[in-house]
């Protein structure tokens, strides 16, 4: 089992009032899915994102992730974890403007201390990999919103990690556009990797062979996608 999350909740105190944004939360993740976890704002899926990908921890409960309990990690552990087992895919991309796409695809060894000739190699890789090789040297103001996504997911993928956690990976992208990253995703998918997929709109939820939905804190329902969405 790659993700086991069992009986986690999350408390927020906001002055005087607490916030329970998870309520007793159940989930197991295998090796080499592909989900989806939707809910509308303020259902709680943000808050479960963090934890999934250990930018926070839990209340109370345990969060197993390949056999390691990281319910309790210390921020510098959380930190090496993220690194090694997570590859991030956000809304906005989050490159750097005064780096090149190569460059940016290297930041995550180059914060691992994998040496420049080596962090080179793969960050080329990564980049074969979504199709990009012949745009590694622009800047991202030089590419397309859908190719500035092709490398924040080739930045995601540089580490090799456990998953690929993307939050609202189409958001800022236009509908043709966000098919095409799809299309990526299912392709990634099909070569292995585990793919969690953040959202709040059902068409992209679609995409994922399993759907996840979070109400009020909670797991509404947990189940096989019968009706996805298969990009040709």
């Amino acid at each position: 089992m790659l993700i086991e999350i069992n009986n986690i909740t999350k408390r927020y105190v906001m002055g005087d009032n607490e916030v329970m944004a998870l309520r007793d939360v159940n989930l197991c993740i295998e090796r080499g899915e592909y989900i989806s976890i939707m809910g509308p704002s303020g259902s709680g899926k943000s808050t479960f994102m963090n934890i999934l990908g250990c930018l926070d921890t839990p209340s109370t409960g345990e969060y197993k992730f390949n056999g390691v309990d990281v319910s309790n990690l210390n921020d510098d552990d959380l930190s090496d974890m993220r690194n090694r087992e997570i590859g991030f895919v956000f809304q906005n991309f989050n490159l750097l403007p005064k780096l090149n796409a190569v460059q940016n695809v290297e930041l995550p060894l180059a914060y691992a201390g994998v040496d420049a000739s080596e962090r080179r190699e793969r960050a080329v890789r990564a980049l074969q990999r979504v199709k990009l090789a012949d745009r590694m040297y622009h800047k991202p103001s030089e590419l397309s919103g859908g190719q500035r996504q092709r490398v924040a997911i080739a930045r995601a993928l540089v580490t090799n990690p456990g998953i690929l956690l993307a939050d609202e990976p189409t958001g800022a992208l236009d509908s043709k556009t966000g098919i095409e990253i799809m299309k990526l995703f299912d392709e990634l998918h099909q070569e292995g990797n585990t793919i969690i997929l953040i959202t709040h709109e059902q068409e992209i939820a679609n995409y994922a062979i399993r759907n996840v939905y979070i109400k009020d804190g909670s797991i509404h329902y947990d189940r096989i996608n019968t009706n996805r969405t298969i990009v040709s």
